[in-house]
């Protein structure tokens, strides 16, 4: 059986019955699941920049938990819904890792939660 103390879970219902956590720590390793850009009151904001905002945010305090933050961050996976998104999104993303430079792949894809335009993971390390 899986030790669920390296283990993050927010509580999420997806969670159980789809069987994943929120984040794997791996020794220095942490990987942050799918995190899509829900405002606190739970619903995803129009724009893609504000949902990315969101997801960025929510995924930097998982770090947290973690013992790491968004410094730490060494992969990123971003899917976004629409090519029309690009541009908004790589604003976003440059003005946050600027300084990190992490690795990226996006792709345009579909994402099965009405709304959502884009969704983020991201791997990074805890430091030593």
């Amino acid at each position: 059986m899986t030790d669920m103390k390296d283990r993050i879970f927010t509580g999420a219902p997806a969670e159980d019955f789809a069987g994943f956590s929120k984040a794997v720590i791996d020794g220095r390793h942490i990987h942050v699941s799918g995190t899509l850009g829900q405002g606190a009151d739970g619903t995803l904001p129009e724009s893609v920049a504000e949902q990315l905002e969101n997801a960025i945010a929510s995924v930097s305090a998982t770090l947290e938990q973690a013992g790491s933050n968004l410094t730490q961050a060494k992969q990123l996976r971003v899917y976004i819904t629409d090519g029309a998104y690009l541009k908004d999104v790589a604003v976003v993303l440059g003005r946050v890792f600027a300084d990190i430079r992490p690795t990226n792949t996006m792709l345009i894809c579909q994402i099965p939660t009405p709304g959502a335009k884009v969704e983020i993971e991201v791997s990074a390390s805890r430091p030593a």
